[in-house]
């Protein structure tokens, strides 16, 4: 078996979240990810949220796996030669500078495609052609734009933000797939193509079903959705639904047994309407299988709090296993809600590579996630993160062919080391 990306090669320009994730899932794959940074600096996450002294933080080592670091100054015109000879010969050059960045580097669309014709640009931006294109974006930034806060958070309170980062992580996502896309179409063209995804686009995408129900919200009140049962009137817009399911199905988060003390004691439940009558055999309330306040999804709709309520009184009578496996042999849907700490312990995740353990030379032993795409012909093997400018010469030597002198040259022109501090 061999890697799906193997012989592919990545310029990687990313910094921070949103562009790492992307080529990090690339060099997952089997491609050869050369990531670019700032002698003496490097990626500004290798420094935040430090936990560790004299270590990268972890901010940056979950987010750079299986990939090559080489420092290189750009603005310096040995480095730029070399940047030019790297782009020659890299199949893919990744970006999420701030707007226009690349262009005054001196490397429009134009010019890379008169180094090579092949190479597939991939851009991360916050946001798409409009009035805001010129515009930084964060994660919450995103969230907010892209329609995520808006409808996440309880009817009667502040919009609130996730703690899954489906701005920076979840356009690198996005990316990876197109990257792979132009790939593919490179195969049939030969030619190269711009790669392109905003932030808010990317969220926007991620939250389809909220615009879904914006649209059907213009027919008469979204019926599964909790005000409908307290006979609170929908506005323009849709509202924010607390733990309503966001799909047909009605759900909740639920108390289980111990929830006094533990945060995470909680389930999340679905009224599915095949396995209703199992639903009330389990609580206890058979009656409501025939009783035609009960018996029907449209009937139970505007009694939504008291159905709930009294499914909660059973939870409460278990832990959040114990309902799980109770639920499941029936074929309920549901699921506990796990903190990062059971998720961290969990052992079928470790057994699956889903949360994975790596050894660094500075911080020591850490867990990060793994690949979360499982191909049966392209195992992953996941690495620790490289070192600021570990493979510079190996870069320079094996992948450009410059040779041992010339490397010397092009560390004494300054092109990759960080310029020394004068006395004060």
């Amino acid at each position: 078996m061999t890697q799906a990306l193997k012989g592919i090669r990545i310029l990687d320009f990313t910094h921070v979240q949103s562009g790492p994730t992307c080529t990090q899932l690339l060099a997952w794959f089997g491609a050869d990810v050369i990531k670019v940074e700032r002698p003496g600096v490097g990626d500004i996450t290798r420094g935040q949220l430090m936990d560790v002294p004299n270590a990268d933080a972890l901010y940056f080592t979950m987010l750079n796996h299986n990939k090559r670091s080489i420092t290189l100054d750009t603005k310096n015109k040995t480095g730029k030669d070399v940047l030019e000879r790297l782009i020659k010969n890299c199949d893919v050059l990744v970006e999420n500078f701030g707007p226009g960045v690349l262009d005054r580097m001196g490397f429009t669309w134009e010019k890379i495609q008169t180094l090579n014709p092949r190479m597939i640009v991939a851009s991360i931006k916050g946001f798409g052609p409009g009035p805001y294109e010129d515009c930084k974006v964060y994660e919450n930034v995103a969230q907010c734009t892209g329609g995520a806060a808006s409808t996440t958070g309880f009817r009667d309170g502040l919009p609130l933000v996730t703690g899954a980062q489906i701005g920076d992580s979840g356009t690198g996502l996005h990316l990876a797939l197109g990257i792979v896309t132009a790939l593919f179409q490179r195969t049939a063209t030969g030619k190269g193509q711009m790669v392109t995804c905003a932030m808010q686009d990317g969220v926007l995408n991620l939250c389809r079903v909220k615009l879904r129900d914006q649209q059907r919200l213009a027919h008469g009140p979204l019926r599964e959705y909790s005000q409908f049962g307290e006979g609170i009137e929908f506005g323009e817009a849709v509202p924010r639904a607390g733990n309503d399911s966001g799909g047909g199905q009605p759900g909740r988060i639920l108390k289980c047994k111990g929830w006094e003390k533990d945060p995470d004691a909680y389930i999340y439940f679905i009224t599915q309407a095949p396995v209703w009558e199992k639903i009330c055999d389990i609580i206890g309330e058979p009656t409501w299988k025939t009783d035609p306040n009960y018996a029907k999804p449209p009937a139970r709709l505007p009694r939504l709090n008291e159905i709930f309520s009294r499914i909660e009184q059973w939870t409460m009578t278990k832990t959040k296993f114990e309902a799980m496996d109770i639920l499941n042999e029936f074929d309920i849907p549901c699921g506990p809600i796990l903190s990062m700490k059971e998720l961290a312990e969990d052992k079928s995740l470790r057994k699956s590579g889903t949360v994975v353990e790596v050894d660094h030379p500075a911080r020591g032993k850490y867990l990060s996630v793994g690949n979360p795409i499982k191909m049966s012909d392209s195992p992953t093997e996941v690495k620790r993160s490289p070192l600021l400018g570990e493979h510079t010469d190996e870069i320079l030597m094996q992948v450009l062919g410059y040779s041992s002198a010339e490397v010397a040259g092009i560390k004494a022109s300054g092109a990759t080391e960080a310029p020394s501090r004068k006395p004060a």
